[in-house]
């Protein structure tokens, strides 16, 4: 069982003085974790504290700076295993899937530590008797408030794009996750001066009282529901907030694409990871000339998955997080068949321990369905059966949500159509995941606001500050 400590200026073992909180692996429920759990007056404290520390940090070179990021990345390299054995431990995704998830993180590490050193301001054109340059500055202290569905990655992208740009840290981790964070954290500061970096545990209140204290960046990826709460605390400090929130993300299966093909990339969008993927396939538009077809693959190649132990190697599909969860997708299942849809194949509660969900797809489905229009974050694939191209683009449009959307077709001016029309932060082609490493985007409406990967990310942990510099007197220095 992990024994989680908290990291305050600079000292592992402090606070907790709220009490203890207990992780139960997914697989088995059985304790994995046991994390103390942060009050109101340690996070005020772990503020001061960082406050206290983020001169220095702000003041030391970039070239430095990004040296310690290089060695961040290498001391969570040296953990890559124990990382991946943690993160499958307290919410259970497959050994391998969590690997990649570590990996993932440290080529991102590695990647703002060779972006930030290049960056710099731009000379601006005044008279030529004076000088006005502008420059990037560090925020000074950030919130950094992450998610359990891919703790490592998620985690390394904010604390990178952070702590190299200048700033100081605090970190809270999922509460469903603390060991993970907790090792991550342990790995980063290592490479760290003192007091740059914190580590939070706690649940909805620790992270309420985090995004309510007086820091200069709350940077949140999670729920829409905790989003808006992250967001309205922070208004009263000022902070700047960034967010990455939920999303329930079209599919579209255009009439002239191989619905045995398109199935296959339906399955990976909603399947991988349990459907715990912020970019998931939550909701499929197939038109109906390829509609029958497509349904039929696709129920086949749900039932083919394996599910088990995310230790297990033959595991396809790992458990939900919790039970709790579980509770919730399989509550909007059984209200979609209340309201006419029709499971195809899963969409029932398996006996014995654990938070196991099978594969589902559901046909006969509507676009005002709740499970349709909700994020389910769950191996759950509604096909809702569309007359043509333009009424899945508004189908897929007509959403609360704005994260991305993906779009199968063989038709090039319905995939331009597609990219300019989805109101959505990301539109894919033809592939449910991939593209380019440094790729950004701004999610929209209640999935977010603001850059949460790519280069950009390091301009949002930055002030831009516009100098005009003349001699006195209008002479010379």
């Amino acid at each position: 069982m992990y024994t989680v400590a908290q990291l305050i200026g600079g000292v592992w073992g402090a606070g907790g003085e709220a009490g203890d909180l207990v992780v139960h692996d997914p697989a088995t429920g059985a304790p994995v974790t046991g994390a103390p759990v942060a009050t109101s007056d340690e996070v005020d404290k772990a503020v001061a504290a960082a406050r206290g520390v983020a001169a220095e940090w702000a003041a030391t070179p970039p070239a430095e700076r990004a040296a310690a990021l290089h060695r961040a990345a290498d001391a969570v390299a040296a953990v890559a295993d124990e990382l991946a054995e943690a993160t499958t431990t307290e919410m259970g995704k497959p050994l391998a899937h969590a690997r990649g998830g570590v990996e993932a993180g440290i080529a991102t590490l590695r990647q703002y530590a060779e972006l930030a050193p290049t960056r710099g301001g731009r000379t601006l054109h005044g008279t030529p008797d004076a000088l006005d340059f502008m420059t990037p500055q560090p925020r000074g202290v950030v919130a950094v408030i992450t998610p359990w569905n891919d703790p490592v990655a998620v985690s390394c992208g904010l604390l990178g794009a952070a702590l190299v740009t200048g700033n100081v840290v605090l970190h809270k981790p999922s509460e469903r996750t603390p060991a993970t964070g907790w090792l991550l954290a342990r790995a980063v500061d290592s490479a760290l001066p003192a007091g740059v970096l914190s580590l939070l545990i706690g649940g909805a209140e620790t992270g309420a009282a985090l995004a309510g204290a007086e820091v200069d960046v709350v940077a949140h990826v999670g729920s829409t529901a905790t989003g808006r709460a992250v967001a309205a605390a922070a208004a009263r400090s000022g902070a700047k907030v960034l967010l990455e929130n939920g999303g329930s993300d079209p599919l579209i299966v255009d009439a002239d694409v191989d619905p045995v093909w398109a199935a296959g990339q339906a399955a990976t969008g909603a399947f991988a990871n349990a459907g715990q993927i912020c970019v998931a396939v939550e909701r499929v538009y197939a038109h109906r000339d390829v509609a029958e077809d497509f349904v039929a693959a696709l129920v086949e190649r749900a039932a083919a998955l394996h599910g088990g132990p995310g230790r297990d190697p033959a595991t396809d599909l790992g458990p939900l997080v919790d039970r709790r969860h579980r509770d919730q997708v399989h509550g909007q299942v059984t209200a979609a068949v209340a309201d006419g849809a029709r499971i195809r194949v899963g969409g029932t509660l398996p006996e014995g321990p654990g938070a196991f969900y099978p594969a589902t797809v559901l046909d006969n489905c509507r676009h005002d369905m709740a499970l349709v229009r909700e994020e389910t974050f769950g191996p759950v694939a509604p096909v809702v059966v569309v007359d043509s191209f333009s009424e899945a683009l508004r189908c897929a449009a007509d959403s609360p949500y704005g994260l991305a959307a993906t779009v199968l077709t063989g038709s090039m001016s319905h995939a331009q159509r597609a990219w300019r029309e989805l109101p959505v932060g990301t539109v894919k082609v033809n592939a449910v995941f991939g593209g380019a490493p440094a790729g950004a985007a701004h999610p929209r409406r209640g999935s977010g606001q603001g850059f949460g990967y790519g280069p950009e990310l390091l301009d949002e942990f930055t002030a831009t500050k516009a100098v005009h510099i003349e001699a006195p007197g209008g002479g010379h220095w």
